[in-house]
């Protein structure tokens, strides 16, 4: 049965100290590309009969890393615009906006390279990727897609048929494998968040 691969990327400075990265196009960290490297051990002899990527250098990098080849750009696989909380912890948010939470409270308009997206904005770009990916898999083949964090636990919960704000149940670490599927017709998490 054919299966959908989630990819995240590999560590970055901003993703090892918490800063919400979104469009900002941060390099991976040397230990970033050692762990790309070994995404490609749990990818060999797997063959995809589509593989998209996100645009950002970060996501191009852990899939050019990790052997995966035929890669297509896709531009509604780039990560959450998370707008005036660009490069910004948490913990630095919350010292002005107590108990803020992404998956609640959402982000605030930024600068013009940062407008900003609501989590439902995200949501159908992820849905317009799940769109493209159906075909290839109810044709038999897998699909490989490497993202981002909150990008890929948004699409998650799409698959699954959850409304985009249930991404918050899936934590993922930076270059992980999960694999989406189905149990008959019905969509299904397969693996989470593997090393």
């Amino acid at each position: 049965m054919s299966e959908l691969m989630l990819v995240r990327h590999g560590e970055t400075e901003w993703s090892r100290t918490g800063r919400h990265t979104g469009l900002t196009d941060i390099a991976l960290t040397a230990a970033g590309e050692t762990q790309a490297k070994a995404v490609a051990d749990a990818l060999a002899g797997r063959t995809f009969g589509l593989a998209l990527v996100s645009p950002l250098g970060r996501a191009r990098h852990t899939a050019e890393l990790a052997g995966i080849t035929g890669t297509e750009i896709e531009p509604d696989l780039v990560e959450w615009d998370y707008g005036g909380y660009e490069g910004i912890t948490t913990d630095e948010i919350r010292e002005s906006v107590p108990g803020w939470y992404l998956w609640r409270d959402g982000v605030i308009p930024g600068d013009a390279e940062h407008p900003g997206e609501s989590i439902a904005d995200v949501g159908r770009r992820v849905d317009r990727v799940l769109e493209r990916a159906r075909p290839v898999l109810a044709g038999g083949r897998d699909v490989v897609l490497v993202a981002h964090g909150h990008l890929l636990r948004v699409l998650t919960a799409r698959w699954l048929g959850l409304p985009p704000e249930d991404g918050r149940l899936f934590r993922l670490e930076t270059a992980r494998l999960s694999t989406l599927g189905h149990e008959r017709e019905t969509p299904v998490l397969l693996t989470w968040n593997t090393p």
